[in-house]
This record gives structure tokens, C-alpha cells and sequence, in this order.
């Protein structure tokens, strides 16, 4: 399954850069470099690493429970292109927000997962999910405290990580399946929504 897949090559691309500081620190978006050194490789290979073990499990887990629902809805294209457009266009709003800026580091799959997540979404709202194997809530749920996660830790900075790009992988999500889905991708999704108080 593609989803499993891209979470091995996530998790053996991390852990090496973790081993190789040079192929760490030349990973990582680096606006700056991308700009005057037009190491626009940037863009995708910063999406295939991590800050640290928990910033990559978080990632994972998401991209696990949702991928492997969205996989089932699209075909292995569409899929493919979502999850890595996701990591580039969820990146060009940071990359053109600090371009001038040596010192502005991301990294991390944020991105793409919030497509994954949003996208598998508008499919299966209610789907439950799983919060640390014991909490249990709909998807559409789970992804609203996705982004207050995002929010929160994109005001406080400094750990490298790409905060922003849940937002703008997010929004990518919802446009490409309502451009590539199926046309009633979207009235299904207000229609489970709308009875969701039912489930109480």
C-alpha cells in the first residue's frame, strides 16, 4: 500500500538524517538557499524529514489512520500527487514569507499529512479515530484539534518545524479532492455532518 510505503521512506530518510548532520541541516527548507542557490530539492526532501522522534510519530500516526482510508478512495496517481504537492505547496507561503532569511529553517511531512488528513475527510467525516489508542472521536474532530495543535506550536516557533504548513496542507487537501473527486464528495460531507448529533 502507497501509504505504508511513503511512512517507511519517511521514517529511513529521518533517522538517517538524524546520523548525518550535513544531510540534516541540507534537507531542511532553507528559503534563503532555495532562493540564491536554487536548491529548489528543498522543497520535497524537507518533507521526508523530521525534528525528532515524536515530531515523526505524530505525523505518521496521522498520515497512517488517514491515508489508508483516503487510498481506498482515489487512484495511486491522484493519491501520490496529493501527498507531495501537499509537502511543496503548503511550503511556498514560509518560502515567500522569509526568502531573505538565512537563518529559517523547516522541516517535516506537515504539510502533505494535513492534505491526507482533510482530504480522507471530506470523504468519511464521522470515521473514528483513535486519539493515543484510548480516546476515541470523528475525524472531522480530531482534524479541528489538528490544527489547534498547529496553531498553537506555530506561535511558540523555534523547533524548525513548519507550523504554518497544516494550515495551507489543509486548505491544498479540500481543493484537490473537490477538484479530482467525486462531484459529491462535498454534499455527502455536509449531508454526515449534518446528522452527526444523531450518533449521541
Amino acid at each position: 500500500m502507497i501509504t505504508i510505503v511513503l511512512i517507511l521512506i519517511t521514517v529511513g530518510c529521518s533517522f538517517y538524517a538524524w546520523s548525518n548532520s550535513s544531510v540534516y541541516s541540507g534537507w531542511m527548507l532553507n528559503p534563503y538557499m532555495v532562493s540564491n542557490k536554487n536548491q529548489y530539492y528543498r522543497f520535497i526532501t524537507s518533507g521526508f524529514i523530521h525534528g525528532d522522534q515524536m515530531h515523526l510519530f505524530f505525523n505518521m500516526l496521522s498520515f497512517f489512520f488517514f491515508g489508508l482510508n483516503l487510498e481506498s478512495e482515489m487512484s495511486p496517481l491522484y493519491f501520490i500527487a496529493l501527498y507531495l504537492l501537499g509537502i511543496i505547496i503548503s511550503d511556498i507561503p514560509s518560502f515567500l514569507k522569509h526568502r531573505k532569511s538565512q537563518r529559517y529553517n523547516s522541516l517535516g511531512a506537515s504539510g502533505a499529512v494535513s492534505a491526507v488528513i482533510f482530504g480522507s475527510i471530506l470523504y468519511n467525516p464521522l470515521n473514528k479515530i483513535s486519539l493515543f489508542f484510548i480516546l476515541q472521536m470523528p475525524g472531522f474532530i480530531y482534524a479541528i484539534l489538528f490544527l489547534i495543535y498547529s496553531y498553537y506550536m506555530g506561535k511558540r516557533e523555534g523547533d524548525h518545524i513548519n507550523h504554518d504548513a497544516h494550515f495551507y496542507g489543509a486548505v491544498f487537501g479540500v481543493v484537490f479532492i473537490l477538484l479530482t473527486g467525486d462531484g459529491n464528495v462535498l454534499q455527502n460531507f455536509i449531508e454526515q455532518v449534518s446528522h452527526w448529533g444523531g450518533f449521541f
